[in-house]
């Protein structure tokens, strides 16, 4: 029999909340990451205390907020009010304290729960906040959230506002580095959605004069608008439309209170149906919905009073009222681009002509393609019962009950070995498997009929589960995993060219990644390091001599996988795959994947150069 394990009152342990935000810091921000991923979290923590700063504006008090990254630290300044001086430690480091549960003065403010700048200042190895108001000055420092210091000071010259300073704990935020370009794509969903507000970054001014209208323009290329963006604002309440010519898919980018809603939530689908509705009834024709989505482009803000979201970092939005006496989100919704899009179509017959004719245009396509995409279904449906292409995961994205969902990770490998070894080394929780048979087809310049005939692409589609929309996507992170030599650099090629060209939203939503694997491995008796790059492994040379053992990886199939289990664990490296502002998809295809140009050759040799250099020098 066994032994029954005691449970008395020494059993019950309460944490205080520094503590709970360290043990558990998921709750609080989502995932950790190392910042090669926009939801990582000292993306998170950054965007807690700007939202501070952002409501500041909302209330009237201070245009311009500014940001400065020096290595690790951050640094966000605001010219609103100021905290309250005998408040400053309080706010920053005591549970369920704050200016906004005065519903009067925060009625549709973004960081309701208090929980924000604690978290920061709990999960910063240094965190300084400085308040002025009234020429004086109060600051307050803490480390991992216990205070170290702080000072007031009774009269200054300084400017009003709060300024906080932090960086990032590296015992929580292992090898993190801010990527840029993450940090300005939040900071400029910030301008858009505050027209009138200056935001520096590094010196840099973002501003927005249209709001969503700036975001469709700035998001898209001018060659690819089908129409001019139609742009309509009420009181809680901002839309902005168009069609693309090319994309086949539809984007949305949708906003509550300020917060980018990533994964959309009942006003994403209320804008949706509401979309459906309006250009039915003003057609007078019973189009299908899917008809009438297709390639559309568009944003959508609203304002909730008190919304519910479904997670901490506030990226679903669960509230069906807008709150006080206002109808429902659906119903609110609905009567706004009734009257509105209606309204504007009447005025705009050359738009409406556009809208129609494209409507009629997807028709035409999705019958033409009916018949083969009930073939490509069925043969889908048959191979998911025992598809040998991929080895699911247990969690997945949209699987809200679950905190992880962020981690869900689909590696895409090409042949036996190198996906039998991720298989074997995965976490069989959160990452799953594709197993590419050799190149996949170059579909550059191909219609989407070629999605549902090829059948690799088409067990890709449905294991991604995104024929339809991105909003079903059951993988986070889509990861392409394969040999850093010309082949491997190929497929990593053809397969972001069948992304750009009929899913180009996974990229620009910043799903897509590469995944880097040692090129070197370097040992002794007593330590092992693997290299990503040369520095890396003259620098291991160095730290391991006088003659340690070098080991060339020349693909994956070679790793084990009790050694693979360290490249695509806690240490995994990832690049994301971004869009350059500059060049259309189109521009991108045709430069990479088009006929072999001058300026194509050049850079093909320019960039294997440096490959070839490192494989020269270790011979």
């Amino acid at each position: 029999m066994s032994q029954e394990t005691k449970y008395t009152e020494d059993n019950i342990r309460s944490l205080d909340w520094k503590e709970h935000i360290r043990m558990r810091p998921g709750m609080y921000i989502g995932k950790l990451g190392d910042g090669s991923s926009a939801d990582d979290g000292i993306y998170i923590l950054i965007k807690e205390v700007l939202d501070n700063s952002i409501d500041e504006y909302v209330m009237g008090a201070g245009k311009t907020i500014e940001i400065s990254i020096q290595g690790n630290k951050v640094t966000v300044r605001d010219y609103g009010r100021g905290i309250p001086l005998g408040k400053v430690v309080d706010v920053v480091s005591k549970m369920n304290t704050g200016g906004k549960y005065d519903s009067k003065a925060f009625k549709k403010s973004v960081g309701l729960n208090g929980v924000g700048t604690k978290a920061v200042n709990a999960l910063s190895s240094f965190f300084r906040v400085e308040s002025t108001r009234d020429n004086k000055s109060a600051s307050a420092e803490f480390s991992q959230g216990n205070l170290t210091d702080q000072d007031l000071l009774d009269d200054t010259s300084r400017r009003k506002g709060t300024k906080v300073s932090f960086v990032p704990d590296e015992a929580i935020f292992k090898k993190y580095k801010y990527r840029n370009e993450y940090i300005i794509k939040m900071l400029k969903n910030y301008v858009y959605l505050n027209t009138g507000l200056t935001i520096v970054f590094n010196g840099e001014k973002y501003f927005s004069e249209n709001g969503l209208k700036d975001l469709l323009a700035d998001n898209s290329n001018a060659n690819d608008i089908l129409y001019p963006i139609i742009h309509l604002k009420g009181e809680d309440i901002e839309v902005a439309l168009t069609h693309s010519k090319t994309q086949y898919s539809e984007e949305y980018h949708s906003f509550v209170n300020g917060q980018n809603t990533t994964q959309g939530g009942t006003h994403l689908l209320a804008f949706r149906e509401a979309l459906v509705k309006t250009i039915r009834e003003f057609y007078n024709k019973n189009f299908d919905a899917s008809d009438i989505r297709k390639s559309v482009v568009s944003a959508v803000s609203i304002k909730v009073m008190e919304p519910i979201f479904e997670s901490q970092t506030k990226t679903k939005l669960g509230s069906t009222d807008m709150g006080g006496e206002l109808p429902t989100v659906r119903t609110y919704i609905n009567d706004f681009l009734k009257n509105n899009l209606d309204n504007f179509l009447h005025k705009n017959p050359e738009t409406a002509d556009k809208i129609q004719r494209k409507i009629l245009q997807a028709e035409r396509e999705r019958k033409e393609l009916s018949g083969i995409r009930k073939l490509a279904k069925d043969r889908a449906k048959k191979a998911s019962l025992h598809n040998k292409k991929l080895r699911d995961c247990r969690v997945h994205f949209g699987d809200i009950k679950h905190a992880r969902n962020l981690e869900s990770t689909l590696f895409i490998t090409e042949g036996d070995s190198a996906s039998g070894s991720i298989t074997k080394s995965r976490d069989v929780n959160t990452q799953a498997v594709f197993s590419l048979k050799g190149k996949p087809l170059n579909s550059y310049g191909l219609s989407k009929k070629i999605v549902y005939e090829n059948e690799e692409f088409n067990l890709l589609q449905a294991a991604l589960n995104i024929e339809e929309s991105i909003e079903d996507l059951r993988y986070n992170n889509v990861v392409i995993a394969t040999d850093a030599d010309v082949d491997g650099m190929h497929i990593r090629l053809l397969l972001i060219t069948f992304f750009l060209q009929f899913f180009p939203e996974l990229i620009k939503e910043g799903h897509l990644y590469i995944l880097q694997t040692p090129l070197f491995r370097v040992r002794n008796k007593k330590k092992t390091i693997y290299c990503y790059s040369e520095e890396e492994r003259r620098n291991a040379l160095e730290e391991l001599k006088p003659k340690p053992e070098i080991t060339r990886f020349k693909g994956l199939g070679e790793i084990s996988p009790d050694e693979f289990q360290h490249f695509i664990g806690d240490n995994i490296r990832l690049d994301p795959v971004m869009l350059d502002d500059n060049m259309s998809i189109e521009d991108l295809l045709s430069f990479y994947m088009g006929k072999n140009t001058p300026d194509r050759q050049e850079f093909i040799i320019n960039n294997l150069k440096v490959e070839l250099d490192i494989v020269e020098e270790v011979k």
